[in-house]
């Protein structure tokens, strides 16, 4: 009821009144936050284009057939879909590894590159697994060095200072993760869609990230894609002004969504994560291994079961955000910049959106 009241309320930066509200510990009342697990009221169902991905190339990227999907789309937002866990059992397991393990290696950039050597975040997994595996739940354990990643880029690195992308600073994308954006893309209606950069978002439970607009990509044709992993999260998606009260919806492990359209440049924010509905230390989309036999050409890894140890004790109070992106137009080029170093690195490991808590206990994401 205090949610609904205040997203009635509008006028001066609506949006910041329910991110503070949802932010808040003790908020218990979450009737007002739209569940596509048991869609109702101003859901409805979107067509996707099933004849775009044949099932053999969404096998290979680890999903259902996508005439198993259900796709949603919320009134008064064109253009922006939502995906319940359209992954087949086992495979959600490969993405996870690939961003504790893969991905925050070099050449790809990350936040401890701020104010660490280059030698000391070379390999994060190996400095932080047998750590990780020994966690208890007391707070007063140290971190690992993988708990104190917040951010991984990819392809196209984005410079937080300039909030720009540049022709300089780009290291190769990930060949499996640009196969699942391409299948995803292509079902929801965008063939030749093109993921050339990625920020990877990891969160845990005092974790928040801030009221924003996606914006840097030269090309807002394409649409910017979603996909969450491990705890699941209150979402944010309000209008193109902060005026403009934000629906809440919750994102649970295996959910994808797709802005587009008219949704591409909407304000958005995540004020709050938490423990999956189930009550269980890991939701149970997470509990199936691999099936051994995969397509051939699958993009998907077995891992071992040591890995998948060190993958859910961090889930256990985690969330994991991938934002798949196409920054350039067919055939477009970067402007000209002059006095610009290309480095593409944050300023600090605060976050550069201004909703987020600076307190001394949570240290924001950056998207």
């Amino acid at each position: 009821a205090a949610a609904a009241a205040l997203s009635r309320e509008g006028g001066e930066d609506a949006f910041r009144r329910l991110f503070r509200f949802y932010r808040q510990r003790d908020v218990s009342d979450l009737r007002g936050v739209v569940d596509f697990s048991a869609p109702g009221g101003q859901v409805f169902r979107s067509q996707l284009s099933i004849s775009s991905v044949s099932d053999q190339d969404a096998y290979r990227a680890g999903l259902q057939p996508v005439s198993q999907w259900k796709a949603y789309g919320l009134n008064g937002y064109p253009g922006f879909i939502f995906i319940p866990n359209p992954f087949l059992p086992g495979c959600q397991r490969h993405w996870v590894k690939q961003c504790l393990k893969l991905y925050p290696q070099k050449p790809n950039v990350c936040n401890l590159d701020l104010h660490m050597a280059p030698e000391k975040t070379i390999d994060l997994w190996g400095q932080s697994k047998e750590q990780l595996k020994r966690k208890g739940s007391s707070k007063r354990e140290p971190r690992s060095l993988l708990e104190k990643l917040r951010w991984v880029t990819l392809g196209y690195h984005y410079n937080w200072d300039t909030k720009k992308y540049s022709a300089n600073h780009h290291t190769p994308f990930p060949s499996d993760l640009a196969f699942l954006s391409e299948q995803v893309a292509a079902a929801c209606g965008f063939r030749g869609f093109q993921a050339q950069a990625g920020i990877l978002n990891y969160y845990h439970f005092d974790s928040s990230l801030g009221i924003h607009v996606d914006e840097s990509e030269l090309d807002h044709s394409r649409p910017l894609l979603s996909f969450s992993f491990g705890q699941s999260s209150i979402f944010l998606l309000g209008g193109r002004k902060r005026e403009e009260a934000p629906t809440a919806m919750f994102m649970h492990s295996g959910d994808i969504m797709v802005m587009s359209g008219l949704s591409r440049l909407l304000y958005h924010a995540v004020p709050r994560v938490l423990p999956n509905p189930e009550g269980t230390a890991l939701p149970s989309c997470l509990d199936q291994a691999l099936p051994s036999d995969l397509p051939v050409g699958s993009v998907i890894e077995h891992s071992s079961e040591e890995d998948w140890q060190v993958c859910a004790k961090y889930l256990q109070s985690s969330r994991i955000n991938m934002t798949i992106r196409q920054v350039l137009a067919e055939g477009q080029k970067f402007p000209e910049e002059s006095g610009t170093n290309g480095k593409g690195q944050a300023p600090s490991e605060d976050s550069h959106h201004e909703e987020s808590s600076r307190g001394k206990r949570h240290k924001p994401n950056t998207v």
